[in-house]
């Protein structure tokens, strides 16, 4: 049995999550706990980024309207385009 790093559940079949250029790994009993352990926030609204964001080299949001309400004209959602 493996604790949730996150609600301390104590869970047979956890998660075990790491991510890449970050130090440390998490355990989790959920989804919902990684999501909450692993998610960047959003620069502007401060939600978690559970999809595809936009960024920029300095900060990420969680869509290109939050960018551009924070000064970042240059960003745009992908949702729609076709190459």
């Amino acid at each position: 049995m493996a604790t949730c790093d996150i609600c301390g559940n104590e869970y047979r079949n956890a998660l075990l999550i790491s991510v890449e250029g970050l130090a440390g790994r998490g355990v989790y009993d959920s989804f919902e706990c990684a999501i909450a352990g692993h998610a960047p926030r959003c620069a502007r609204c401060g939600c978690a980024i559970i999809g595809h964001g936009v960024q920029d080299d300095v900060s990420i949001y969680c869509c290109a309207n939050c960018a551009r309400r924070d000064g970042n004209r240059e960003l745009v959602d992908n949702a729609g385009v076709r190459s």
